[in-house]
């Protein structure tokens, strides 16, 4: 095993072995001396340090951390070979030649960034020209057309590029800009060019000083503005990251926490809460610990990738979590969607049906005579009689689970019929119509009548077996005209009903008698009212019902 050496190439560190260090030293010194005669010696050997730094990176990857004698033959092989060394040329033959023939290849591409040396502004329509091989003045002049034209939008996206896109500034940078292979004789190139260009710009001073000190002016204008914009844009940059990574944050939390007690703990201890509510709800052929897993999986990786991406609105030179580990992430996210996707369809079939199950009593009660309704709970499941959609979890006197719930609807209506009759609806929803009303019918539901007192159940109850699938039951009471209703208090919240019902018995008149007419009802003891009409302080409400019959 070979030793490795920490080095520091352009200000950023790197492992490499012996081997791979001491070849890179020779290949350094013989750059150096192939260009010792040459005007601006260090700062083509920064450049050529620079983009060699910048290939190592490239090469670095969760595997493996150290640069090897491979990595740096396929570096070598993008920047080519000192041409004017003499010494220890042969240390470098042992770089292939497929290698070297891919070198214009693996160095070439495009990438954007802001011409400063060619700007009128900021650079950015030169830049623009470079990437899209347009020559820089038909940008300009478009620019120029689209503000005249009376758009306000180019000011604003040129501002925003100028903040995001970023300036060549060195020699590598440069040559990308230009579309040119990034290596030796190419940097050795460019500064050439550029020293000439300083030279000639030192001998033509004299010439274009006036007309430099204007543009210079306009230079200086518009530059000052570009930093306070990217000075905002970066303080708003560091604000929305720090606000990402705290949302984001908050959700992985969130979301490890929901894993662990209500799915892992559940899965291993077997005996869970949620797991049996899950169970009577979702679709039995998918367990409850995967679809946890699912939600876990469609929302924390988004949230994981918000978080990555406010940390590098804070770090800005923040390492990549690698191609590898992005495309995991990916293709997890994709199935996740696809596979609760695939359960959404199949519990919505699971409830696509509807079904009833009605069966009908008559209550023997006279004409003239007074029926009484209340709700009757039950302490061992729930001590006041309140309606609810919501159902529970409990166990009966057997000690069996069972499904419970307050889902019951008191509907009153007038007949012309002389009995009085009692109509219980079950309803549920099932997989298919003999699903649905199977389900229906399963439903238990009580009530008793005795001395004209009729006391429904303020519940319902249903086999655990059967599942939660919308069941409901509906009591419609049927009175004869001419009857007297007296409604208890604890049935206000269930004939709580729309319109759409033909409820006569309207929430506030409980604790009232009321004289069941066609489709409505008259307060026998409302204190001040009867047929619009003053009443008498010492008329009792039987004597306006005898009233009512003359």
């Amino acid at each position: 095993m070979n030793k490795t050496v920490n080095i520091n190439l352009a200000g950023t560190f790197f492992h490499i072995d012996e081997d791979a260090f001491a070849k890179l030293t020779r290949y350094l010194d013989a750059i150096r001396r192939s260009f010792s005669d040459l005007n601006g010696q260090e700062e083509i050997i920064k450049d050529i340090e620079a983009r060699i730094s910048e290939l190592f990176s490239e090469k670095i990857n969760n595997t493996s951390q150290v640069i090897t004698i491979k990595e740096l033959d396929e570096v070598i092989a993008v920047m080519g070979q000192p041409e004017d060394y003499m010494v220890d040329e042969e240390i470098f033959d042992d770089a292939s030649s497929d290698q070297k023939n891919q070198t214009r290849n693996q160095s070439f591409y495009k990438q954007l960034f802001r011409d400063t040396d060619n700007k009128f502004i900021a650079g950015v329509s030169s830049g623009l020209g470079h990437y899209f091989s347009v020559d820089a003045i038909w940008i300009r002049l478009a620019w120029i057309a689209m503000v005249l034209l009376g758009f306000g939008a180019p000011i604003l996206v040129y501002i925003v590029l100028w903040v995001l896109i970023p300036e060549a500034l060195t020699t590598s940078e440069k040559l990308k800009m230009n579309r040119e292979p990034v290596n030796i004789s190419n940097i050795e190139k460019k500064i050439k060019e550029e020293l000439k260009n300083a030279s000639d710009k030192i001998k033509e001073v004299d010439y274009d000083k006036y007309k430099d000190n204007a543009q210079k002016g306009v230079n200086t204008f518009f530059s000052t503005i570009g930093k306070i914009f990217a000075g905002i844009f970066s303080v708003f940059c560091k604000f929305f990251g720090i606000l990402l990574i705290i949302l984001s944050l908050s959700t992985i939390i969130g979301l490890i926490v929901g894993l662990f007690t209500t799915g892992t703990f559940g899965f291993v201890l077997g005996d869970n809460e949620v797991f049996d509510y899950a169970s009577i709800v979702l679709v039995a052929s998918f367990p409850f610990w995967l679809i946890v897993l699912l939600v876990f999986l469609i929302v924390g990786i988004p949230a994981f990738a918000l978080f990555i991406l406010g940390l590098k609105l804070i770090i800005t030179n923040l390492k990549s979590i690698g191609m590898t580990a992005k495309i995991i992430l990916f293709v997890l996210w994709i199935f996740s969607i696809i596979g609760l996707s695939i359960l959404g369809v199949k519990q919505a079939t699971e409830q696509a049906y509807d079904g009833d199950y009605i069966t009908e009593n008559s209550i023997s009660i006279k004409t003239t005579d007074t029926l009484k309704i209340e709700m009757l709970s039950n302490n061992r499941y729930e001590y006041d009689a309140s309606r609810s959609g919501s159902f529970y979890l409990k166990s009966d006197e057997y000690g069996n689970k069972i499904i419970y719930s307050s889902n019951i609807r008191l509907i009153v209506r007038s007949t012309n019929d002389s009995v009085a009759k009692v109509f219980l609806e079950h309803k549920a929803e099932g997989s298919s119509f003999d699903n649905a009303k199977e389900r229906a019918e399963a439903i238990d539901y009580q009530y008793t009548f005795k001395n004209n007192t009729l006391t429904l159940n303020s519940y319902f109850t249903t086999d655990i077996a059967n599942k939660y699938r919308g069941q409901e039951v509906e009591v419609v009471l049927y009175l004869p005209l001419g009857t007297v209703l007296f409604a208890d208090n604890n049935t206000y919240s269930y004939h709580s009903n729309s319109s759409r019902y033909n409820d006569i018995l309207n929430n506030g008149d409980e604790e009232k008698y009321l004289l069941i007419q066609k489709s409505k009802t008259i307060c026998l003891d409302c204190p001040k009212q009867l047929l619009g009409k003053e009443n008498p302080e010492d008329e009792t409400w039987e004597n306006r019902l005898n009233k009512s019959y003359e």
